[in-house]
């Protein structure tokens, strides 16, 4: 089983989708769970390639956003103590 489906066997990509600042986003964290890579290879990408993205297709949490993404989504909780903040891109298109 790949990573993929076990992500969609655990719950599906929509319970990996938050409200955040007003958009639907998934972090980066997740994404690179789908994308069968690591949360850094996946962030290094999006900065190589950031002119094929909108401006604001990313963004850093606050500290504060971070404490409540992960005090109210059980399978985030691994981010508690990281010393980087997670940056989500949106969930569906614009």
């Amino acid at each position: 089983m790949t990573k993929m489906q076990k992500l969609v066997v655990a719950g599906g990509i929509e319970s990996r989708i938050l409200l955040l600042r007003g958009h639907k986003v998934m972090l980066d964290t997740d994404l690179a769970v789908v994308y069968a890579t690591t949360t850094k290879a996946l962030n290094q990408a999006v900065k190589r390639n950031i002119g094929r993205f909108p401006p604001d297709f990313t963004f850093q949490l606050t500290r504060q956003e971070r404490d409540k993404v992960v005090t109210n989504c059980d399978h985030l909780r691994r981010l508690k103590y990281s010393p980087t903040l997670p940056m989500p891109s949106p969930s569906t298109g614009r």
